[in-house]
């Protein structure tokens, strides 16, 4: 199946454009300051992106993507101070497809502790995110994975490298298989022997410790991966040209990336 950037350039003839499926993906907007480099990496894996915090865009988009990078406390605080627990825990009800990144996979679990300070997270998964147990902090750097062989998300990418900014991470996976659901696909990494959760798949939330917008190929890879576990209305692409890049000029200026 084909994808397209919905860029004005479009190579496609316009009669292809009209039928060519796009998925239409949402970055909440909540402050974080890696938006720009996640909203070009998603038209460049053939998403037609919004960056927002509305509700209902957020509930109607085919996929929703929770960025994140600094402290685990104040991107919570910034989630929720925009209705963004509510919307990924309503997206997720309704079996719709959430992708988190770095402290956007961090803030699914129970809990996490920094410098003593205590946060508690959106209990999607069980467990706490904690300091890494490392003679050199933060992780900071392209690292392989060791994911599992039925994953989608690492599918024809299973031996690239990743790149991670993190001081913190879910060093246990406490979640077990309840009946006859299918138990979330866990992939780990290492830092300095210390084993850590690189990315979890399970069902509509998928989310990964490193910044697949920041790891070239393989991310733009892995991207595409996961846009096509979304479900794809038939989108007219001559009527969405551009809205990706306007979306990244509505963001404002990054701030400094802080480790997480």
């Amino acid at each position: 199946m084909s994808h397209s950037t919905g860029s004005v350039a479009d190579p496609l003839g316009a009669a292809e454009a009209t039928t060519t499926t796009v998925p239409r993906v949402v970055v909440l907007d909540h402050g974080s300051g890696n938006v720009r480099s996640v909203v070009r990496a998603l038209e460049n894996a053939g998403a037609q992106v919004e960056l927002t915090a509305d509700r209902e865009r957020a509930l109607a988009a085919d996929g929703l993507v929770v960025p994140g990078v600094g402290a685990f406390a104040a991107t919570i605080a910034q989630v929720r101070g925009v209705g963004g627990d509510r919307i990924i825990e309503q997206r997720l009800a309704g079996g719709l497809p959430v992708l988190g990144i770095c402290v956007g996979l961090q803030i699914m679990f129970d809990a996490g502790t920094e410098h003593g300070e205590r946060s508690v997270g959106l209990a999607q998964w069980p467990g706490e995110v904690t300091a890494l147990e490392a003679s050199v902090v933060p992780h900071m750097g392209w690292n392989t994975v060791q994911s599992p062989a039925q994953s989608l998300l690492f599918d024809g990418i299973t031996d690239e490298r990743f790149y991670f900014v993190h001081s913190y991470a879910a060093r246990q996976w406490e979640m077990e298989q309840i009946g006859s659901l299918n138990a979330p696909l866990v992939t780990w990494a290492e830092h300095d022997g210390d084993r850590f959760v690189a990315a979890v798949e399970n069902a509509a939330l998928t989310a990964t410790q490193f910044h697949p917008e920041k790891s070239g190929e393989a991310g733009s890879k892995l991207l595409a991966n996961w846009l096509r576990t979304l479900p794809r209305p038939q989108t007219d692409i001559a009527d969405h040209a551009g809205a990706g890049a306007g979306a990244e000029r509505d963001g404002a200026a990054s701030p400094e990336e802080m480790p997480a």
